[in-house]
């Protein structure tokens, strides 16, 4: 059991091991304990609030205390922090900030309010034409991770493509997108 030693002489790598050889989650809890604080500080770093980080620190720690991968970590630290690093952003992308409609009615829209509106709308029609002009495979993945606020994995399972074809087609999709905008922008103008 991993109560009956002295575990702050160990080092990550020995608590990792100790974890792995005994099945004690025990184990596990005195290495995260070690890193609650730096879990805490880049949760604050991204999420802002208070609650909202503690809150991810222990999804975070849930995670590693259900999914820890097989393969050997070299360094559990930086592992991490970039698990709490991804977590983090994937909370905030996937945020909404919808509000009651009741509340908007009590606002009277403003000349500028109005062209904002018309210069949004107009935007998106040209967003949605350049997504139009991607082929299917960045069309598809740009759609699926930022409008349906798909993960990476979520991406693989609905279309079938390996992790670096999803990842390459929305790196060359963003780009893509960019360069028929710059186009479209270019057009307008004259």
């Amino acid at each position: 059991m991993a109560s009956n030693q002295s575990h702050t002489n160990l080092s990550d790598d020995e608590l990792l091991a100790a974890y792995r050889r005994d099945g004690d989650n025990e184990w596990l809890g005195y290495l995260l304990q070690r890193y609650t604080t730096l879990l805490l500080g880049v949760a604050l770093k991204y999420l802002k609030g208070k609650p909202q980080a503690e809150d991810a620190v222990q999804q975070v720690f849930i995670k590693v205390l259900t999914h820890l991968p097989a393969e050997t970590i070299l360094n559990f630290k930086g592992w991490l922090y970039v698990l709490m690093r991804n977590h983090c952003l994937e909370q905030l992308r996937g945020r909404s900030y919808n509000t009651d409609e009741s509340a908007l009615g009590h606002l009277a829209a403003t000349e500028t309010d109005i062209e904002e509106i018309k210069w949004q709308e107009h935007s998106m029609e040209q967003l949605n034409e350049a997504i139009e002009l991607l082929n299917d495979s960045q069309r598809r993945s740009i759609v699926l991770f930022y409008f349906k606020k798909y993960s990476y994995e979520q991406i693989i399972a609905e279309t079938g493509f390996t992790f670096m074809q999803v990842k390459s087609f929305i790196q060359n999709g963003k780009r893509n997108l960019k360069t028929i905008l710059i186009k479209k922008m270019g057009s307008n103008r004259k």
